[in-house]
């Protein structure tokens, strides 16, 4: 059942819960911060009743009904209880020995609660995950199912705890339910996801679109890499790259294909340039926020360096975008055809000041928190001048005044009501990931992990990466991006960081960028899917196209393990070299992928240019050299063939 579908009364009553939660976040963000038992309890309370309010227990294509509503109503009061009980009852919690009987009874509650609800919000993937988790925690000889023992490898096995044991780790302390995932989530997370959800209503969406075409739309191609810019923009604004796909998408996909792209080609380049938002600065979805909080590194030194690694990612996306057009002669679009960057900029140029105001704020030394609640101030501000420029330049009038201010008025609740709903499906895999976290932390199970992964890779840091990239592919089939990699940090971070000798912040964002293939990777690609919808094209074949374009996720990753001095600086010249061979090598990749640059690359040269590449992530700066040295070379061959090469098409119309 969509939203429009449900009950008026329901429609109303989710839309007063979801202004509450964000009216109560905007107070603990600005105004006066809250305690974390206190934040995370009632944060989480009201995500719980926004899911079952927002999702129906027999799905949203169905309606209730009396005994949908004889489940759902218990559960809603639950998510009451839940966000209730650690606040009301704070200091008798705090200063007991053994946890009372009904401390542990609304510790059981709160988790099959919450896993129940995250069932709904993010998909029976992350249930089950941490269902299992659960399961592992009560298996073992004193445990309270033994018999599940027999079924555990012999590294997997433990002692075993009791549900009481369990309950209390889970929701009774700092480690589990209400840790640190779920801290993020209801602090950093959603004060940003509102921020986007502000941006949305007032129009900065579009603004940004307009102005990638008018920049772009000239150009070979141009609808495409205006799709690349776009998504660059609006990804980590939008916070889910299938949310990204389906705003952008909705302009650029079928433009592409007016222009020559072939559908499920179309839709496969929105789907890549949709996922790198997640790894854009400033926001990052909500991975920067997590990263943060789990390294200690201040959010802008995370964000500064994740800079020329996420330009690096579109610039791959960009140039093969370039080189699928040159490759069938097209040509940009008329020029009556676009908008104008000036007219653009002269419409939309207060959209602008708040993404100023947040950077200055960061680089000044601002809580993200804090910022968060400044530049949700700086949109309302800025669009609020504007409407009233507006309204003066045209004549004002009471009556006109009036309807001004209630349309401001609307716009504000909608908003409000937009950043709650799409913070509930982060918030509900946050706390699974509270689930996974507690358990990890009761068992000891992330060392044994740790000796897994060291045993089956044989101490080959190479094969450990794959390892864990094929972990990750594996986990997105069933989680969203900020859940597979809150899961993985959790598993393989610990032998990255003591095994393998990665440093902590790169182990981080390799898991991190890692995480985020499951969008574009078959069988299961959630932002390829959602462009194949706009495009008309199968499914499996946009993924394969978006797959293919979106490779700079795996490369990219892989040079900062090899070359770490370009996330953690060094020398200027080390820096200085890293960057340029990492563009020679993203460059010569896109080139063998297409078989083209300046012109058809014969199958010897794309040949040539894998050991050059490999070469180039070579740890050692002289086969680094040799490796750029050869790729330097095959592309100038391509080059010099280009200056005598025309697309059979342009030349047909030149001769015409």
């Amino acid at each position: 059942m969509t939203p429009q579908a449900q009950p008026r009364l329901v429609l109303r009553i989710t839309a007063a819960v979801a202004i509450a939660l964000s009216v109560f976040q905007l107070y603990g963000a600005g105004i006066q911060p809250l305690g974390l038992f206190f934040q995370r309890p009632i944060h989480l309370g009201f995500i719980l009743v926004l899911t079952f309010l927002i999702f129906p227990v027999w799905g949203q294509n169905k309606p209730r009904g009396a005994l949908g509503w004889a489940i759902d109503l218990p559960l809603i009061a639950c998510g009451v209880l839940v966000g209730a009980w650690l606040p009301m009852n704070i200091d008798t919690i705090a200063n007991q020995i053994i946890p009372r009987q009904i401390d542990v009874t609304v510790g059981i509650i709160t988790t099959i609660v919450v896993l129940e609800a995250a069932r709904r919000a993010v998909g029976l993937g992350m249930t089950i995950i941490g269902a299992v988790f659960v399961l592992y925690a009560l298996a073992g000889s004193r445990g309270e199912l033994p018999f599940l023992a027999d079924w555990l490898p012999g590294i997997l096995n433990h002692r075993g705890y009791s549900i009481e044991r369990l309950a209390s780790q889970l929701t009774l302390g700092a480690e589990g339910i209400f840790g640190l995932p779920m801290g993020v989530a209801a602090t950093f997370i959603f004060v940003f996801v509102l921020f986007g959800a502000f941006l949305e209503v007032t129009g900065a969406g579009k603004f940004f679109i307009d102005l990638a075409y008018a920049a772009t739309g000239r150009q070979r191609g141009g609808p495409a890499k205006a799709a690349v810019i776009a998504s660059a923009g609006m990804g980590s604004i939008s916070g889910s790259a299938i949310a990204n796909v389906v705003t952008t998408g909705a302009f650029t996909i079928p433009l592409m294909k007016r222009l020559g792209y072939r559908p499920a080609q179309a839709g496969g380049i929105e789907a890549a340039a949709s996922t790198g938002g997640q790894i854009m600065p400033p926001l990052m979805g909500a991975g920067a926020f997590l990263m943060s909080e789990f390294t200690r590194v201040p959010y802008i030194d995370i964000v500064l360096v994740s800079i020329f690694p996420a330009v690096l990612y579109f610039g791959a996306v960009y140039l093969l975008v370039h080189i699928a057009a040159v490759k069938q002669g097209m040509t940009g679009l008329p020029s009556e055809e676009l908008p104008r960057v000036r007219q653009v900029l002269a419409e939309g140029w207060h959209f602008l000041l708040p993404l100023v105001a947040l950077t200055w704020l960061l680089i000044a030394g601002y809580s993200p928190m804090r910022v968060g609640f400044y530049a949700i101030l700086a949109v309302v501000g800025a669009a609020a001048a504007r409407a009233l420029w507006t309204f003066a330049a045209g004549g004002p009038t009471a009556a006109g005044f009036v309807a001004l201010c209630r349309a401001g008025v609307e716009k504000t609740l909608q908003a409000l009501e937009l950043g709650a709903r799409n913070a509930v499906a982060v918030s509900m895999a946050c706390a699974v990931a509270g689930i996974i976290v507690g358990v990890v932390g009761l068992t000891g199970l992330g060392l044994k992990f740790s000796a897994m992964m060291l045993a089956f890779s044989g101490g080959n840091l190479f094969l450990a990466l794959i390892l864990v990239l094929l972990a990750s592919l594996i986990l997105g089939l069933g989680l969203p991006v900020t859940a597979a990699y809150i899961v993985l940090i959790i598993l393989v971070g610990p032998a990255l960081t003591s095994e393998f000798g990665v440093p902590l912040l790169i182990a981080h964002l390799v898991v991190f960028w890692y995480s985020q293939d499951s969008n574009v990777t078959p069988p299961v690609a959630l932002a390829g899917f959602a462009g194949a919808a706009i495009a008309g094209s199968k499914p499996m074949e946009t993924s394969v196209q978006a797959w293919k374009y979106a490779k700079g996720l795996y490369l990219i990753p892989m040079f900062m393990v090899y070359n770490e001095s370009i996330i953690l600086g060094g020398p200027l010249p080390l820096v200085l070299w890293n960057g340029i061979i990492a563009i020679i090598a993203l460059t010569a990749f896109a080139a063998a992928l297409e078989g083209f640059l300046w012109a058809p690359m014969p199958l010897w040269q794309r040949l040539a240019i894998v050991p050059g590449t490999v070469a180039i992530f070579w740890p050692d700066i002289g086969i680094e050299a040799a490796g750029a040295a050869l790729i330097l070379v095959v592309l100038a061959l391509n080059w010099r063939a280009g200056k005598s090469w025309t697309h059979p098409a342009l030349s047909g119309r030149a001769e015409t």
